[in-house]
């Protein structure tokens, strides 16, 4: 049989570009890059340079040829991806030229691609991780030490050729690699909450990436990075605008800009998606309606998804917010969120697209009295009605995005309809791109919260998982801003849900660590430090905004500032007290059996579990239960009121100890940086200090209960 170094010989006259050696191209490249001041452009993808000299030596004897193809544009990518990394993770070491002929070789490829894959035997491994999944294996083949990067797909190389890159940057040993992965769910998206004007909505980093005025003409260095950062957790999707729809995002002209980003984006396995607005029939085709039983609206959205499947051959779909604070919907027309996401399937259908309808509707009361409630009763009866194109779009609990919610009951509900969770990367009720809150120990909470819906150890994850189609999507935080999401540790949420996106099994620790090692530095100190940091920071921010279970308490605007106090008998849903139900008796809001009954909407062993004091989790006390403040939870004996007050304060210790931390890496971290997070942690600070002592007054103003003596407030509130 051909060896593989065989076929890697015969592999140059076909394709010229497609093998180097190390020594000249690193040498060459030999400080060709000028140096700058951090800004955090870079984000995880820094590439700095390996500086333990054996460790590098031993990188190099591993890497010293490298074979894969560039015949096509995601292949040029690989190629483009593995020279930039290399160059930074290895650039300038002189030894490497000594070790060209002796080395190992890296190749790349899939067996249709690249001989030298084909040699190996790998098709039938391959077959089994699909076109997204990817093999990195050390291998002896005619005695010379390859390190092969393989899958059956383009794009699953693509995405081992970042894991790899991601081991030489937290400085893994390379010498005995056996890593097989495949994504854990098919579909794993960005949604991008931008506006044809610029602006973002919950958007906390600057203005849009899109630049729609220079689309389809000029196309931005940054789209690129975009789609680099993106692959490299393995994301493969981008909803460009908006949930709150316009019509004229689905016009010509805009359709021929959005084809432009997605010809950026598709070497890097990412697929356009667009959200549309439900009335564009009536609104942009000039349509007298937009019923969904209507002939020419059936017929007018087949010829729109024609046209944009010409312009964008590899589509993704539609996203949809229907019938949901003022969005226009299927039940303007007295019929049902299935017919409205059918009437859009079938356009898609043909061509291979789909329909995520969003489950966020909680428009009228007269569905029921608790918000909480309404996705539920209006989502749960439609099961099984739904196309298979469809998924119905929920997200993790059933009021919106709080600090802390339990998981939303639908999860485990619909058993023949296929769900994809929705996500909030962008930190909307968390400090905004102020606060340093790590969100991967929330979604690991989420994932891991047991429906059982198929009996005991049923957990969101899996359920995700045994679906015949699976889908995720994440709330985007990224913007023009310079360092991409307003904060360099707004940052992590991104790189986290992509990684939880991969793979629902990592734990926010590992996640962690990663992104420090890679975003900040190799020094084991300042990894733990940081890692430590950042694994408290989402409890630390619901102690000192909502605690046990509070929730939906913040002003109404920006949704930044606390807001307990406010009122309104208009629309109830939207002030503080319908949420928290402070009386001078107890707080919280009464969602058993003796109140709205939420609790029935879940799988028997978790209503039962949340209707029982004795049951219910501490931290969703409030979520469940209305309790007078002297009752006694905590397991030393603290009142309501005291631990309220407790937990407030030590929300705000938490920060304090946070900046204690970040002062012992001064000198540690490049000093830019440094400097900017300094910055925002007295800014945090401040936000949890003026959560704690406005939730508490108010509270206490309610209840006339004074303060335990130990709490560290700055002084009694009046």
């Amino acid at each position: 049989m051909t060896s593989a170094i065989d076929q890697i010989s015969s592999r140059r006259s076909q394709s010229p570009g497609s093998r180097f050696y190390l020594g000249a191209f690193l040498l060459a490249l030999l400080f060709a890059l000028p140096l700058q001041a951090e800004d955090g452009y870079r984000l995880w993808l820094r590439y700095e340079a390996v500086g333990d000299p054996t460790q590098r030596e031993a990188y190099l004897a591993h890497i010293t040829e490298i074979v894969a193809a560039t015949n096509s544009p995601t292949q040029q990518v690989i190629w483009d991806e593995l020279k930039h990394g290399l160059s930074g993770l290895l650039g300038g070491d002189r030894q490497c030229e000594q070790t060209v002929t002796c080395g190992g070789a890296l190749v790349i490829g899939t067996p249709a691609n690249n001989p030298a894959v084909a040699a190996l035997g790998l098709d039938a491994e391959l077959k089994q991780l699909g076109n997204d999944g990817y093999l990195i294996r050390s291998v002896t083949n005619s005695g010379r030490a390859l390190t092969v990067i393989a899958s059956q797909g383009e794009t699953g190389t693509l995405y081992g050729t970042f894991h790899y890159l991601r081991l030489l940057q937290t400085r893994q040993a390379i010498d005995h690699l056996a890593i097989a992965e495949k994504p854990a769910l098919e579909r794993r998206l960005l949604n991008h909450w931008d506006n044809l004007n610029g602006s973002v909505e919950r958007g906390y980093a600057g203005k849009s990436l899109w630049q729609w005025a220079g689309l389809p003409g000029k196309l931005e260095p940054r789209y690129r990075d975009y789609a680099r950062a993106d692959a490299s957790l393995g994301l493969n999707g981008a909803v460009l605008n908006n949930v709150n729809a316009r019509p004229e995002q689905l016009s010509t002209e805009n359709l021929k800009k959005a084809a432009a980003l997605a010809e950026v984006f598709r070497p890097y396995g990412i697929r356009v998606y667009l959200s549309v607005n439900f009335a564009s029939p009536k609104k942009l085709g000039g349509l007298k309606t937009a019923n969904p039983k209507d002939p020419a609206v059936r017929k007018w959205w087949r010829q729109k998804a024609d046209e944009i499947y010409t312009l964008i051959p590899d589509f993704g779909g539609f996203l949809v917010k229907a019938n949901s604070e003022g969005q226009p919907g299927p039940q303007d027309y007295g019929l049902t969120h299935a017919d409205g996401a059918n009437l859009l399937a079938d356009a898609l259908a043909p061509h291979g697209g789909v329909v995520m309808w969003r489950a966020f509707v909680y428009n009228s009361p007269k569905v029921d009295q608790d918000r909480a409630k309404r996705a539920y009763a209006e989502f749960k009866p439609l099961d099984g009605r739904f196309s298979d194109n469809v998924f119905v779009q929920v997200k993790t609990g059933p009021i919106d995005f709080q600090p802390r919610e339990p998981f939303h009951p639908l999860f485990g509900a619909m058993h023949k309809t296929s769900l994809m969770a929705e996500l909030e990367i962008t930190q909307e009720n968390m400090g905004h791109a102020t606060d340093l809150v790590f969100l991967a120990p929330m979604w690991r909470e989420f994932l891991e919260s047991d429906t059982h819906a198929d009996g005991p150890g049923s957990t969101v994850a899996k359920m995700f998982a045994a679906s015949a189609h699976t889908a995720i999507a994440g709330v985007a935080n990224t913007g023009q801003d310079r360092n991409w999401c307003g904060y360099d540790f707004a940052q992590a949420n991104w790189y986290a849900f992509g990684r939880l996106a991969w793979n629902s099994r990592l734990s926010a620790a590992q996640i962690a660590e990663e992104w420090v090692n890679m975003t900040w530095s190799n020094d084991p100190e300042v990894i733990a430090t940081i890692t430590n940091m950042m694994l408290g920071s989402w409890e630390a921010c619901v102690d000192y905004e909502m605690p046990l279970g509070l929730h939906h308490i913040m002003e109404g605007g920006g949704h930044y500032d606390p807001a307990p106090q406010t009122h309104n008998n208009k629309s109830p849903e939207y002030s503080g007290w319908y949420y928290h139900q402070a009386d001078a008796r107890g707080i919280g809001f009464d969602r058993t059996a003796s109140g709205s009954d939420a609790v029935a909407q879940y799988a028997p062993p978790v209503g039962d579990c949340f209707s029982n004091l004795n049951t219910c989790p501490p931290d969703l006390l409030l979520w469940f239960h209305h309790v007078d403040w002297d009752y006694k939870k905590s397991s030393d004996g603290r009142t309501v009121w005291d631990e309220l007050c407790v937990r407030y304060n030590a929300g705000v210790e938490y920060v304090k100890t946070m900046q204690v931390q970040w002062e012992t890496l001064r000198g540690r971290v490049d000093p830019e940086r440094f400097e900017a997070v300094q910055k925002k942690l007295e800014a945090q600070l401040a936000h949890a200090v003026n959560w704690r002592d406005t939730c508490l007054r108010y509270f206490q103003s309610v209840n006339n209960k004074p303060l335990p003596d130990h709490l560290a407030m700055h002084k009694e509130p009046s």
